[in-house]
């Protein structure tokens, strides 16, 4: 990025008058609090935990996880959050750490996967995965010098086993499946690739960015949860995402393996510096502390009876959208989502253009306010809890939007960095 101001400030400026620019320039970011937008930050709809989450912020806003020696606190709720996701994922014994996110969750499953390995003399590692698999895991991949194998999934767009079986080799580290996927919110069938990778010798992980802090919680509202946790034999790893349905603010993520002597891989030790011996069990240095405090606060401030009220408000709203989505002709939601996060497009058979354009629609809505991701095959919700309040109007927009027609302005599918850009 380029300082549009013409360079480095010559002269200090006052608070007040920073805050005043901050104020200006912030208006042009999603408005997340009014409950149009529908990925980036979940919406807790609790003022509660946002007075307790910033009162947190402030304790620990300048202080540095990069030493666990000097902040016991900080050691401690990181070993409470691993015992307490441990427990939730139904393996009490199981060992991991605290990351920025899910992307770095990914990438140390994937190195310590790598270092696994390596011991058994592969020298040339591969893992495999669905292609609906995060864009982490080529990310990761691409970082750490191993082979990314992608499986075209099936028309129920979960990963196909047998495909992926196939395409295991002797240098096969690690199989990986989604709870759910991002793209369609489905679960991967997980039991049927761990027993692979029993059958094989080889690692599992479940990538539970999404649905690490909300599978349990559906499945309690006796929701249809596929297994998927560390209750299925064969799974190893499990990366689950705090800043999303655990309700923290970024960023916090949790990477546990089921067997805790797996955590020694993801170690980095370094004694060969004039500075004395470094080590660092994630791939940052300095750790901002405040993430780690404040995901500590709020799954104590919760409990399971929060996440549960707040998983039941997020289905009621999930099952609103859904039912009044299939309500509008010619709208359709793709598959059969096991949660909260879903696709939904234009309805047509196969090989016939649809009546409706649904990126027109998605323009529609966004000129109506409306925060809708784009997908190749249609336009994206991630549910929130305040989501339950806005369902009616959301709809009401969303039939109006079908009914106006038109032709898409072009605007490109896209996640992330380039999420939103046109096309």
């Amino acid at each position: 990025m380029t300082n549009d101001n013409g360079g480095f400030p010559v002269s200090g400026r006052g608070a007040d008058l920073i805050l005043e620019e901050i104020d200006a320039i912030a208006k042009a970011d999603i408005d997340w609090r009014g409950g149009r937008a529908f990925s980036l930050v979940y919406h807790p709809d609790d003022a509660e935990l946002e007075r307790l989450q910033e009162a947190v912020g402030r304790i620990y806003l300048h202080e540095n996880a990069l030493n666990p020696f000097k902040y016991p606190s900080l050691v401690q709720m990181e070993q409470d959050l691993v015992g307490m996701a441990a427990d939730l994922f139904h393996e009490p014994t199981a060992g991991g750490s605290l990351s920025s996110g899910g992307t770095e969750s990914i990438f140390l499953a994937i190195h310590t996967a790598r270092s696994w390995a390596e011991q058994r003399g592969v020298t040339t590692p591969n893992i495999i995965t669905p292609d609906t698999v995060h864009p982490a895991f080529p990310k990761a991949c691409h970082y750490l010098g191993v082979e990314h194998r992608k499986v075209a999934v099936g028309p129920d767009q979960r990963a196909d086993v047998a495909g992926m079986t196939a395409a295991i080799d002797a240098n096969t580290v690690l199989l990986v499946g989604s709870a759910p996927c991002y793209p369609f919110g489905v679960i991967d069938p997980i039991p049927e690739l761990a027993s692979v990778a029993i059958a094989h010798e080889i690692l599992c992980h479940v990538d539970a960015c999404l649905g690490g802090w909300m599978l349990p919680w559906w499945e309690r509202l006796g929701e249809s949860v596929p297994p998927w946790d560390f209750r299925v034999p064969g799974v190893t790893s499990i990366s689950a995402d705090i800043h999303k349905y655990g309700y923290t603010f970024k960023g916090a993520s949790l990477v546990l393996y089921r067997d805790p002597a797996m955590v020694q891989h993801q170690w980095f030790l370094y004694d060969e510096w004039q500075g004395g011996l470094y080590g660092s069990i994630t791939t940052a240095g300095t750790r901002p502390a405040a993430p780690i405090a404040g995901a500590w606060a709020t799954v104590r401030f919760l409990g399971a009876d929060g996440y549960l009220a707040k998983a039941e408000m997020v289905r009621d709203a999930t099952r609103a959208f859904q039912v009044g989505i299939a309500g509008i002709d010619g709208l359709v939601v793709t598959g059969s989502p096991n949660m909260s996060v879903f696709e939904f497009g234009a309805e047509g058979a196969d090989g016939d253009t649809p009546a409706v354009d649904i990126g027109a629609v998605g323009d529609v809505m966004d000129d109506r306010g409306w925060n809708l991701d784009r997908q190749p095959g249609g336009l994206h919700l991630m549910v929130s809890p305040y989501h339950v309040h806005m369902t009616k109007s959301f709809l009401a927009d969303l039939a109006d939007a079908v009914a106006i027609g038109g032709t898409s302005r072009g605007k490109a599918a896209g996640y992330g960095g380039i999420a939103g850009h046109e096309g």
